[in-house]
């Protein structure tokens, strides 16, 4: 073999290692750019979900908030509307409590008022006050009971409160009274029958 032959022959072989070695190191930056490459992607994928469910989260917790905000509103417009109705309720009771005062019945409700507080206040003294608009029916009740009857200052939509000054008690049967008691106790009982 001649120096040019061996000169082709180690260039051959130089060439085929260093294409070799090129190959090798070509095919070991690719495996590590894949690697590299399935980790950044798979770090994307993990940031891109938390972000999605801190995005789900937020939007969870404003939909609750409006939710709230608006049971609120429709709580205050109920309890708007219920007290509209019982307004209006109460102002037709005062009425038909008007009616009623022209009645037999309210005569016979007064008589046994008077006769209650009677036998609540046994042998001690008894006052009985009844509202301005009953004053035609005061010296009648108060000869009738045998108590004495007054008429109140201030009017209480009839009924009548006594007062057994001995024992500092005031038995209150005024309309007034029983009024604000049934409406502070009243309430609607919404979607029964």
């Amino acid at each position: 073999m001649t120096t040019e032959e061996k000169l082709k022959h180690f260039q051959e072989i130089c060439m085929t290692d260093a294409r070799e070695k090129s190959a090798r190191m070509l095919d070991d930056c690719v495996r590590a750019l894949d690697a590299a490459f399935e980790e950044h992607k798979a770090e994307a994928e993990r940031r891109a979900a938390m972000q999605e469910e801190a995005q789900k989260e937020k939007l969870e917790r404003e939909k609750n908030k409006k939710l709230s905000i608006g049971q609120l509103d429709l709580k205050r417009e109920i309890s708007h509307r219920q007290e509209e109705l019982k307004d209006k309720l109460f102002v037709e009771v005062k009425d038909m409590l008007a009616n009623f005062m022209e009645t037999r019945e309210y005569q016979e409700l007064l008589e046994r008022q008077i006769r209650s507080a009677k036998e609540f206040a046994g042998d001690e003294a008894l006052i009985v006050y009844m509202d301005p608009s009953d004053e035609d029916k005061a010296r009648r009740l108060a000869l009738h009971n045998n108590v004495t009857v007054k008429i109140s200052e201030y009017s209480f939509s009839g009924g009548i409160r006594a007062v057994v000054p001995s024992k500092h008690v005031l038995i209150d049967h005024s309309f007034d009274t029983k009024l604000k008691e049934a409406r502070h106790d009243f309430t609607f009982h919404l979607g029964g029958k």
